[in-house]
């Protein structure tokens, strides 16, 4: 993985630049899972609200539907958010986007609500990791919510041809450390364009200190 590691911008550069947003294993036309956590949060429309690794998903579209302000979306990839800017047209204007590597990337807002879906399964070094928990610590309010969906431990062992970490509601709350309390979880059975079946586990956090 020591490769992943080094060349992880470019392999999400030629992915976005190979295929389209919709021939990607995690693409949702409607990702209403997440919409519904965001919406238990009790969030109002002008609360911060982040997608981390949003790329092209169509979150921020929908929430924008919905009358969301303050959205922001963090992808490694140019490529993605240059297709997802494409996509959006002058819709794209109202959200910030940020090009960058959300291990190591220096956080000046707070958002009131973080969203990851299918980022975190993808750090299988211990570094990065922490290196994503010490971001969100830096970023999220105090009584901020995370909402992070991954693989469960029933998902493939690959996606996108990397190696994946799949986990558990123990293994993900381990890696989060005591400052996050679980309020609730949800499980999704995703099928990719290709049919392949993909079990992630969705989970809210109310960040506590």
């Amino acid at each position: 993985m020591k490769l992943f590691k080094r060349n992880r911008k470019d392999h999400w550069e030629r992915v976005y630049q190979k295929h389209a947003p919709a021939e990607l294993g995690w693409y949702q036309a409607c990702p209403e899972t997440s919409l519904k956590l965001i919406k238990n949060t009790g969030a109002d429309h002008d609360s911060k609200i982040i997608d981390v690794g949003g790329g092209t998903s169509k979150l921020c579209e929908h929430l924008l539907h919905q009358g969301y302000k303050e959205l922001t979306v963090l992808d490694i990839s140019g490529n993605s958010i240059k297709k997802a800017k494409s996509q959006l047209a002058e819709k794209s204007s109202k959200i910030n986007w940020i090009e960058g590597d959300v291990t190591r990337y220096g956080f000046k807002e707070h958002y009131d609500v973080w969203h990851d879906r299918a980022v975190f399964h993808f750090l299988t070094k211990t570094e990065d990791r922490k290196g994503y928990v010490n971001s969100l610590d830096q970023a999220l309010k105090l009584n901020g919510h995370l909402i992070i969906a991954t693989f469960s431990l029933e998902a493939p062992p690959k996606c996108s041809g990397l190696s994946v970490v799949r986990y558990s509601l123990e293994t993900l709350q381990n890696e989060l450390g005591d400052n996050f309390n679980l309020i609730e979880t949800l499980v999704e059975d995703h099928a990719t364009p290709s049919g392949v079946k993909q079990n992630f586990i969705y989970c809210r956090f109310i960040k506590r200190q």
